[in-house]
């Protein structure tokens, strides 16, 4: 008898505190549009977007500004009509500066879309639901921005048997998955039609972790009888929520090293990613909005938020009462993979999961010690890799042999880094790495 049996899990992992209480229970309220919304064109995993406005222009909330320029690129659409004021170099989310088209909002729109036609999808082929897809800007919204319509087309000798919806939202603080699957369970299960129908697979599993009760029940209200949708209830755990981990927890089955899920026959999408699918073949719309989470305790009113894509964080904040006396920092995204922002210009981009704004007190030291060898990094790690080993080779610059100890395994979860009792910013250093040896294998070449 598995007196003690949790659920679905993955091996290893950690248990940082949820701390989802400021917002689980929060509608999803949309926010005012601002008077201005700046759009990088560099948004998404891939090739960034092609510019196709100029300075002056006067564009509709809708119309495309800059196309997609490859098979693995995705359009960028106005968030809001208005008047281009500016193109040029600006702060991105990453930290880097990029090129951005900057719409001074007209005030006085109605901001309506022009007129344009709702695709049925029931008539279209897979190839032409994957233009459509494509030509709406969707890209995954669980914060890796990877193209979505990529996905919908494997290769040819590729079959997908299984599709994986991702509802695990394991990140503390945020809550943007789990209001989606609350208030929009049925475009959630649009979604996972359209994709079924599109990739010819069997069945979609929809993970959701057991923090999210009211979330379970609303998608199971809704299950579709005609096709093969079920709900998996998992175990709380971080990071429940990373590709390979949802996987091994649904299916007990492991990604090789170096291959991709659809190598077991296996997609995952992001819940939201399903919805957005299901909006653009519901009304035609293009991706012109998110749900942002706002929260941690330095945000005086946190909420979920429809925000225009666009919309600089400073103005976000603004809206949800401006920070308190103690904020520290500001994150995009959750607190263990999140990206600090030193910048209140920086745009919600369409990866934008959540801003998270931290106070004094829980922003980690940022002094680091000598490593004690004590091994609960190697516990944590769920690639169970070494990540004392290869702290130890980052920091003597040896990339090759961190290649060789399967660094590129690593994704950069921050498991090995919460756990390290030497404050040594292990994530930080994997990633430098990454970098680093990309840089000398193109230099090699």
């Amino acid at each position: 008898m598995r007196l003690f049996y949790r659920g679905p899990h993955f091996d290893h992992g950690v248990h940082p505190p949820e701390l989802k209480e400021l917002t689980s229970h929060l509608p999803i309220r949309r926010m005012p549009y601002p008077d201005e919304v700046v759009l990088p064109l560099r948004q998404h995993a891939g090739a960034p977007a092609k510019l196709a406005v100029n300075k002056g222009d006067r564009v509709i909330r809708g119309d495309t500004i800059a196309t997609a320029s490859g098979f693995v690129s995705a359009p960028v659409h106005a968030s809001a009509s208005g008047t281009v004021v500016d193109i040029g170099l600006w702060p991105h989310p990453d930290g880097t500066m990029s090129d951005a088209v900057r719409i001074e909002v007209d005030r006085y729109s109605p901001q309506v879309t022009r007129p344009r036609m709702v695709p049925h999808w029931e008539g279209l082929t897979p190839k032409e639901i994957v233009a459509a897809v494509q030509n709406a800007g969707v890209v995954g919204l669980g914060g890796a921005a990877f193209p979505t319509h990529v996905k919908l087309a494997p290769p040819p000798d590729v079959s997908v048997e299984t599709i994986i919806l991702n509802g695990a939202e394991c990140e503390p603080y945020l809550t943007t998955d789990h209001r989606i699957m609350v208030e929009y369970p049925g475009r959630v299960q649009l979604g996972a039609r359209i994709m079924l129908h599109t990739l010819g697979a069997k069945r979609v599993v929809i993970g959701v972790e057991r923090n999210k009760p009211d979330a379970i029940e609303a998608l199971r209200a809704t299950l579709p009888t005609d096709i093969d949708v079920s709900v998996l209830p998992l175990t709380v755990k971080y990071p429940q929520g990373a590709e390979k981990m949802l996987i091994h927890a649904v299916t007990g089955r492991e990604v090789p090293s170096g291959k991709l899920p659809v190598s077991l026959g296996v997609l995952v999408q992001n819940v939201g990613s399903a919805a957005s699918i299901g909006e653009v073949f519901e009304t035609g719309l293009p991706l012109l909005e998110r749900i942002v989470t706002v929260s941690g305790p330095g945000v005086k009113h946190p909420a979920n938020l429809i925000v225009p894509v666009g919309t600089k964080v400073g103005d976000l904040l603004d809206m949800c009462g401006g920070v308190t006396d103690d904020a520290a920092e500001i994150v995009f995204g959750g607190p263990m993979m999140g990206v600090a922002q030193g910048n209140l210009d920086a745009p919600i981009i369409k990866g934008t999961t959540g801003v998270i704004v931290l106070t004094f007190a829980q922003v980690p030291d940022a002094r680091s010690y000598p490593c004690i060898h004590c091994g609960r990094c190697l516990d944590a790690c769920p690639m169970m890799l070494n990540p004392s080993l290869l702290g130890d080779l980052a920091r003597t610059g040896r990339y090759g042999e961190m290649e060789a100890e399967h660094l590129a395994d690593c994704m950069l979860c921050g498991s090995c880094t919460y756990v390290c009792p030497s404050n040594i910013p292990l994530a930080q250093l994997f990633q430098a790495s990454k970098s680093a040896l990309k840089r000398v294998k193109a230099g090699a070449a």
